[in-house]
């Protein structure tokens, strides 16, 4: 190895590690995100311990579920993450409305943790790491990991495990409050658990995926492909005015 080489392996572990932490703020919705997820809930819980509302609690908390999308169409940004929010508050309003309990304004939003958590740890049992799944496009790499880079594979496996653990380890505080605890607990512990984990399991991911290998470009390949295929066509078309 020259002086020359370790400076360029440098420079790209180095862009290597700027792309994954590019990706993973693109797939999961960075700070902004983290901010609409934590929004309606802190509303809810924060109105409902001031005044035992729940239909005004819960009004208050799809409002402004609502307001963040429209903020987002109107600064013409993605609006998938404002959207998620949207559909989850919406289903925890109507479950607490149905039931008259303003513990039910959380319980969708916990079921669908643990079916996340478990999804996880069972897709990377059956060897497709969920996390894998949900970052191949955005890497550019779509499924290209299961079959031909083993190494990325692996570590899609590890990130996948550790979501799925940091989300049942969530899961196992926050279902035994739901049955004992009140409502202000629940959902002051809740809202406190939002973002820590989270910020854990995209930190593990950035981790295992910064010293894998780098990802396979499946679109560029396709456009190469395409490329060459032009270039045979052309040269044979040449040939054939030739002859």
């Amino acid at each position: 190895m020259t002086s020359l080489d370790k400076p360029t392996e440098e420079t790209s572990a180095d862009d290597a590690r700027a792309v994954t932490e590019a990706a993973l703020f693109e797939a999961f919705g960075g700070v902004r995100g983290m901010v609409e997820t934590v929004v309606p809930g802190l509303l809810f819980v924060t109105i409902y311990t001031i005044n035992k509302d729940l239909h005004l609690s819960a009004i208050a908390a799809l409002a402004v579920s609502l307001v963040l999308v429209v903020v987002r169409l109107v600064m013409k940004d993605t609006v998938k993450h404002a959207f998620s929010g949207v559909f989850g508050v919406a289903f925890g309003v109507v479950f607490a409305m149905m039931t008259g309990n303003a513990k039910d304004f959380y319980l969708p939003g916990m079921l669908y943790t643990l079916g996340l958590g478990l999804a996880y740890i069972i897709t990377t049992l059956c060897g497709v790491p969920l996390i894998g799944l949900i970052l191949g496009p955005v890497f550019k790499e779509n499924l290209s990991w299961r079959t031909r880079n083993p190494g990325r594979k692996k570590a899609y496996a590890k990130a996948s495990y550790a979501w799925g653990a940091i989300l049942l380890a969530k899961c196992a505080i926050l279902f035994p409050l739901y049955w004992w605890a009140d409502t202000t607990q629940l959902g002051w512990v809740l809202v406190a658990l939002k973002i820590p984990p989270f910020l854990l399991a995209v930190y593990l991911t950035w981790l295992f995926l910064a010293k894998a290998p780098a990802p396979i470009d499946v679109f560029a390949e396709m456009e190469a492909e395409e490329k060459a295929a032009e270039e045979r066509e052309r040269q044979a078309a040449a040939r054939s005015a030739e002859q």
